[in-house]
């Protein structure tokens, strides 16, 4: 039988460094894109390009065909969990997601105990058609927000800088915001398990909001909920490969990756690179770390910018992306810069 060509992507993800690190980035696939902007023009709303199978896929696979990337992500939100959960969301154009609030605890008794999953089969769909269109060599990502995340829109009904609607809430009334983050781990699980069955080769948590956590609730709102999905995902496919995205979590990463048990974890701009190759990478990969600004200026900042990040973790296992999602003005001139450099 013929041995399948190997992704780089998944070799690291596996205990294998690559000489050059494989890359993608957060957020590839959209607003910098003209070919996403027209995409999504046609599409309507956002949630409308995001269970539309075939216009999902065609913007997943976009970045792709222009960069030659080493993976794509499945173009979807992280709020798509609270939609199958049977919650009103709706993205306002210029002022970001809308949801029900559930900012007392009478409101969580309303929750639905699990995600109707067949809200999400444009997702899985999505995930087939790109599969079936990616070179061999391509890996694909799936993702889910992680509980404490997705817990910071629901209970606030949309963005704050902060998220103190959540973390006051979980101070005042544990136990029902203890009631959200359980029913967002299950139906995480769930999705996490129908996205591998639908041809994704790995998976992503991101946990945007890690970082506002002092670190007993760190522990227990972050960690602890991705340990469980981990372990959930794993119990049905054992091998799985997961990236925690623990974004802002500084000292908190070695202990977030020894309690979770992820293959890799993605570092934000601001980690301290002596920390994290001797307490972090020694034991997972590492994604990162590119800042999004560098990205932007261009020039010989971007030059200085990507060979630090190589100097800092090339030596180890090492997935070369920003340290948090690409801007929509960033220069399409700067990606290419950035990709030579990284692979010349």
């Amino acid at each position: 039988m013929p041995q399948s060509p190997t992704k780089p992507f998944i070799d690291v993800l596996s205990g294998q460094r690559q000489a050059v690190p494989p890359m993608w980035m957060m957020r590839q696939a959209g607003r910098y894109l003209p070919e996403y902007r027209e995409v999504r023009a046609k599409a309507g709303g956002f949630l409308d390009l995001c269970f539309n199978p075939e216009l999902a896929a065609e913007v997943t696979l976009q970045p792709i065909r222009r960069f030659g990337f080493d993976a794509a992500i499945i173009f979807s939100d992280i709020l798509v969990i609270p939609y199958a959960l049977g919650r009103s969301v709706r993205f306002e154009v210029g002022e970001g997601p809308r949801l029900e609030p559930l900012d007392d605890p009478a409101k969580v008794g309303t929750l639905a105990p699990h995600a109707d999953l067949g809200k999400l089969q444009p997702v899985f769909d999505a995930l087939k058609i790109v599969r079936s269109a990616l070179d061999p060599r391509t890996a694909l990502i799936g993702f889910c927000g992680a509980p404490w995340t997705v817990a910071t829109y629901m209970v606030a009904g949309h963005g704050t800088p902060d998220q103190a609607p959540a973390r006051m809430m979980a101070y005042r009334h544990p136990e029902a915001f203890s009631k959200i983050i359980d029913v967002l781990v299950d139906s995480s699980i769930a999705y996490l398990l129908a996205q591998l069955a639908a041809g994704a080769d790995a998976l992503q948590i991101f946990d945007t909001w890690a970082g506002v956590l002092p670190p007993a609730e760190f522990a227990r709102w972050s960690t602890e909920p991705t340990r469980r999905i981990v372990e959930g995902v794993r119990a049905k496919v054992p091998d799985a490969k997961i990236i925690g995205f623990p974004r802002g979590a500084g000292a908190l990463l070695p202990a977030y990756v020894e309690a979770t048990g992820v293959n890799a974890v993605s570092i934000d701009w601001t980690a301290e690179p002596a920390f994290v190759r001797e307490r972090v990478q020694s034991k997972v990969a590492v994604q990162g770390n590119l800042d999004p600004l560098a990205l932007i200026s261009g020039g010989a900042a971007l030059d200085r910018a990507v060979d630090d990040v190589l100097a800092n973790f090339a030596q180890g296992r090492l997935i070369f992306n920003l340290g948090h999602g690409i801007q929509p003005e960033t220069p399409i001139a700067h990606i290419e810069q950035m990709i030579k450099r990284v692979r010349g």
